[in-house]
């Protein structure tokens, strides 16, 4: 897993200019330095995924997106869209990474060794806090518990709050929002995160109103990689899973969508493709300007129209 994952690996970024040996406190860890780091990061974001999202892109699948894009002409009538909120709707697995990273060294976690982003891909994006304290602290599940607690609590303080307001939507969301309205599309968030930092992040993109249900993994009997959340957001919705769509970002939410028998998008935002490809997605894109996206979203206006989910 290791030796697939090598050319994913992207630099850890180091300020160079960090004349400080000392650690800050833990009551302002995340204040100024972890945001000139973060900043840094987003600015050199595109670059750092080039290696990973040039292979594909729309030319490059071209024979497997014919077969695989086959699998969402079939849900017209359209009647609803489901989808992930974190890499999804936006991009805040630096922040995710970056607070696991810090809260875990400072607590001598892996002998104080920063864990790397393999680390974090692997075990962490993506899964719900109960199996994240599982892997963190297999021999002691309520210090993992209250860990992620006080991790949670910090992704959502007030200390992150000039941060969290550099992230944008992934481009062409948009777009994509615009065209589900417009058809009267049924719509639901389904996620792994907390209620908390699901309605923050919602509501930082102006997407309150868009939603008709969250649902929470937490609030289903099993979270995702099992379907029970996109299950449960078909029954909120009223809707079919032979009519409703899910676009994901990460392995274990793609699996969620193709166990509950919905054809899911998968998005390379952070995740390399070849990871993603094992999920079994219905295929990838880059973001929701993708060619591929909007040539199958034409076709299902061309053959039958989009069915309004609000009759």
């Amino acid at each position: 897993m290791a030796r697939d994952l090598v050319t994913y690996r992207r630099k850890r970024l180091v300020m160079e200019d960090e004349k400080d040996d000392v650690p800050p406190p833990p009551s302002i860890r995340f204040n100024g330095a972890f945001a000139s780091e973060h900043s840094k990061f987003f600015v050199t974001e595109e670059r750092k995924s080039q290696d990973y999202k040039m292979t594909i892109s729309s030319g490059d699948d071209s024979s497997i997106s014919v077969e695989r894009t086959s699998s969402l002409l079939q849900l017209a009538p359209l009647e609803a869209v489901l989808f992930d909120v974190d890499g999804t709707l936006c991009d805040t697995d630096p922040l995710h990474y970056y607070a696991f990273r810090e809260m875990l060294q400072e607590i001598g976690f892996n002998g104080g060794v920063p864990i790397t982003e393999e680390f974090f891909v692997e075990n962490i994006a993506g899964k719900h806090n109960e199996d994240i304290a599982c892997v963190l602290f297999p021999d002691d599940h309520e210090r993992g518990v209250k860990f992620l607690e006080d991790k949670e609590a910090m992704f959502r303080s007030v200390k992150y709050r000039i941060v969290k307001e550099k992230l944008e939507p992934i481009k062409g969301l948009y777009k994509l929002t615009k065209w589900i309205e417009d058809r009267g599309l049924k719509r639901a968030a389904v996620t792994n995160a907390p209620r908390e930092n699901a309605e923050l992040m919602i509501s930082m993109l102006g997407l309150s109103d868009f939603f008709h249900a969250v649902i929470l993994g937490s609030d289903c009997e099993r979270a995702k990689p099992f379907p029970d959340p996109y299950l449960k957001a078909l029954e909120v919705l009223k809707v079919s899973k032979e009519h409703t769509c899910v676009f994901e970002d990460s392995v274990s939410g793609i699996k969620a969508g193709v166990a509950a028998g919905m054809p899911t998008v998968g998005l390379t935002t952070r995740n390399p493709p070849h990871l993603l490809m094992e999920a079994k997605p219905a295929f990838l894109i880059k973001d929701y300007e993708d060619p591929k996206l909007w040539s199958v979203l034409d076709e299902l206006d061309k053959r039958v129209g989009v069915k309004s989910g609000a009759d």
